[in-house]
């Protein structure tokens, strides 16, 4: 008898494409090193293309970053695709052009085999999956990590033999252009450097000049509107009186690239008239003078804000900020005045717990410390340098003789609030109800 049998179908299912990606970089922005990064793109593009068994992502592109840079955009973009499972390979030219600090690279890779993901290094021809990958890659990262310290070191050598020399390694400076060597004025933008200092002397706010310029439509070199920082970095800026003062800052690691203000670590070279001035030496002078007394004078030099002599003079003995100008008004219609610490405001209660300090008793306790009959704001800016408050209703007053006072103040602000008219208001508030239930 014939047997029959059913042999099942086995399933067979079309191999999953590997997601690709590519990461290509230059570090500076030029017309033949971006022509260089398009050209990276367009052959990563076509190459990962070109393979069928490949699923083409994308390139993702950094330029005029620093392989040594941690801001690139991006790369710390990639690395987020990779940790969401987009990207299975990533492709790239070289470890300099991926990073050149073995130690970000080594753990960036480590992190990326982790997550399943391969990093092909063209040049060097390395896999990270492979066996033999990290020994490959921490010898080759070593070298890449010396030659970009090299390089570092032979710029900062050229950049420096400049400035002994008078040659400036900044050339881009509201005002002028540098051309064929020299600095040359432009006409608009030093009329607009000289209406800055005149603002100034006339006591108007850096950022109320500011608020002027973008109001007239007037474009700073750099970005879309001035802004109180730049008229101040210009106001400084002795460059605008014709001299070079080189070297102001200098770079101290060629892995961070941060840069730092030079307060004596290298040399700094000053070279008089060495271009034309847009202001003379007497104006830029007297803008210092004027920054000088407003720094003296810190808060109350911008006539804008609302201060009286107390404002910035208290400050708080727990956390060590400075305590600020509020008004609090009742149902009645009370206004109270008191201080309270900005930390604590901001923050909350769980960084400053410092209490409120209401500003008649603390006018109350400051006319007894300075001896006087009535409160005189005059007499308290002149002794007074700042007021402690270092607990509860305590405050150290410092003079300016170095001397210190400590005074304790009682809280009645609930009876001082039930003022005669008060009174009078309640109890005409209590006979109408009492005339109502009749």
């Amino acid at each position: 008898m014939r047997k029959i049998h059913k042999i099942d179908t086995v399933k067979t299912s079309l191999p999953t494409k590997k997601r690709v990606s590519a990461y290509a970089r230059v570090s500076l922005e030029s017309e033949r090193l971006l022509n260089s990064l398009s050209a990276q793109v367009s052959h990563y593009s076509a190459f990962i293309q070109k393979h069928t068994e490949w699923e083409y992502v994308g390139v993702y592109v950094d330029s005029g970053q620093s392989g040594t840079s941690s801001g690139r955009d991006e790369f710390q973009r990639l690395i987020a695709d990779c940790e969401a499972g987009k990207i299975d390979i990533v492709l790239t030219k070289s470890i300099s052009r991926f990073a050149r600090n073995t130690v970000d690279l080594l753990e960036t890779v480590r992190h990326l085999r982790e997550l399943g993901v391969e990093v092909h290094f063209e040049r060097e021809k390395i896999n990270s999956m492979s066996n033999d990958g990290e020994l490959m890659l921490s010898i080759l990262a070593s070298f890449a990590q010396e030659e970009s310290r090299t390089v570092s070191e032979n710029l900062k050598w050229a950049i420096r033999k400049g400035f002994q020399e008078g040659k400036p390694h900044r050339q881009h400076i509201y005002g002028y252009r540098y051309r064929n060597g020299n600095f040359e004025i432009v006409p608009e933008e030093a009329e607009v450097v000289r209406f800055i200092f005149d603002c100034y002397l006339k006591e108007i706010s850096a950022a109320n000049t500011a608020k002027m310029l973008n109001e007239s439509g007037t474009k700073p070199y750099y970005g879309e509107k001035f802004r109180g920082c730049t008229i101040r970095n210009m106001l400084v800026n002795e460059f605008y009186m014709g001299t070079l003062l080189l070297q102001k800052t200098y770079v101290e690691c060629h892995l961070t690239h941060k840069g730092r203000k030079n307060n004596g670590e290298l040399p700094m070279y000053c070279i008089e008239d060495s271009h034309p001035a847009i202001i003379s030496r007497a104006v830029f002078q007297r803008a210092q003078e004027e920054r000088a007394r407003r720094k003296a004078l810190g808060v109350l030099a911008n006539v804008g804000i609302n201060t009286s002599e107390l404002t910035s003079k208290l400050i708080c003995g727990a956390c060590g900020g400075v305590f600020h100008r509020k008004t609090r008004t009742s149902s009645n219609g009370t206004r109270t005045v008191y201080w309270r610490c900005l930390t604590k405001a901001n923050k909350g209660k769980a960084v400053c717990s410092m209490g409120n300090v209401i500003d008649d008793k603390l006018k109350q306790v400051a006319t007894d410390v300075l001896g006087l009959g009535e409160y005189d704001s005059d007499a308290f800016v002149k002794h007074i340098n700042f007021v402690s408050v270092t607990g509860k209703e305590t405050l150290v007053f410092h003079f300016m003789d170095g001397t210190e006072v400590t005074k304790h103040w009682k809280r009645t602000g609930h009876k001082d609030a039930w003022t005669v008219e008060r009174k009078q208001a309640e109890s005409d508030r209590r006979a109408r109800l009492r005339e109502g239930k009749q």
